[in-house]
């Protein structure tokens, strides 16, 4: 499996994950249907402020063009900030953090 990754931070605000779970199924199918890798999970917050999705591919550039509108689409996270990694979490590999919905 490919090392690049497209790692998003963001606010969430709530306790209900319905809304994260639908959000998760979008960028699921979204990542699928462009053949161009995979969502791997979450973390979030046990108060539900915050959280993170994972997402991994061999083109990081790709993966984060597919799933950028489906993140600046959502109303339920805020303040995403997505992280773009051009190889395995080590030391030295180009990482470029990119806000989502900025121009």
């Amino acid at each position: 499996m490919s090392e690049h990754a497209v790692i998003v931070q963001f606010d969430y605000g709530q306790t209900d994950l319905s809304p994260l779970n639908e959000l998760e199924d979008k960028l699921t199918d979204a990542i699928e249907s462009a053949a161009v890798g995979g969502f791997d999970g979450n973390e979030i917050a046990m108060d539900g402020s915050d959280g993170r999705f994972y997402m991994y591919g061999p083109n990081a550039d790709r993966l984060f063009d597919v799933v950028r509108p489906v993140l600046a689409a959502a109303t339920c996270i805020r303040n995403a900030v997505a992280t773009i990694r051009y190889g395995p979490p080590e030391d030295g590999v180009k990482k470029l953090e990119v806000a989502i919905g900025a121009a």
